[in-house]
């Protein structure tokens, strides 16, 4: 009998964060989470709890490694305090433009981590472009923005998506996408931006 009465105040109380954040990561279901769902984790609070679900992401990981779940938060740390500079407001894309200028920004800093042999700095960099992959994707699927800027976001997390997966090829094949017919009927702005 005195185990009815704590259900019962439990169920009546608001989760607590440690209980989202752990909803969250199993909803998700990854094998491991990398800065890029632990961002993600932390927009779900925020968007759940309004500012009180504001969180650092060491608390998040906290959680979720007391929780049992795997955290590769390695090339962050194995990063920090020598290339933040070049991290720092990558993830500016309000506009196509500024789009295209994170994608340029975050390939030249691949091919110089990559050409200085620093595999955890190439790696921060996709973790980066994954994190700007799933944003892009959370803003198209808000129902509180306007059409034409979901269109927008969609169109960004598909070049962070041909980004990541080729970045080699991936300003060839931007610069035929905003020739083809389709782009420039969806967005005539930057359309004429380019001619």
């Amino acid at each position: 009998m005195s185990a009815s009465p704590p259900s019962k105040k439990s169920s009546s109380n608001p989760p607590t964060k440690k209980v989202l954040i752990l909803e969250a990561a199993r909803a998700m279901s990854k094998p491991r989470f990398t800065p890029a769902e632990i961002e993600q984790i932390r927009r779900q609070l925020i968007a759940r709890l309004g500012a009180r679900g504001n969180t650092g992401a060491d608390y998040i990981v906290s959680v979720l490694k007391e929780g049992g779940l795997r955290v590769a938060w390695s090339t962050r740390s194995d990063t920090e305090g020598r290339y933040e500079k070049e991290f720092d407001d990558l993830l500016h894309f309000s506009t196509l433009d500024e789009a295209e200028m994170c994608l340029v920004r975050l390939d030249e800093l691949l091919r110089k981590f990559a050409a200085e042999g620093e595999h955890a700095a190439s790696e921060r960099v996709r973790e980066v472009a994954l994190l700007g992959r799933r944003r892009a994707e959370m803003i198209a699927r808000s129902s509180k923005v306007d059409a034409q800027k979901r269109a927008e976001k969609e169109e960004v997390a598909h070049w962070f998506a041909i980004w990541l997966e080729t970045p080699g090829a991936f300003f060839d094949w931007l610069e035929l996408r905003k020739q083809s017919p389709e782009f420039q009927r969806q967005f005539p702005a930057d359309a004429d931006d380019e001619a």
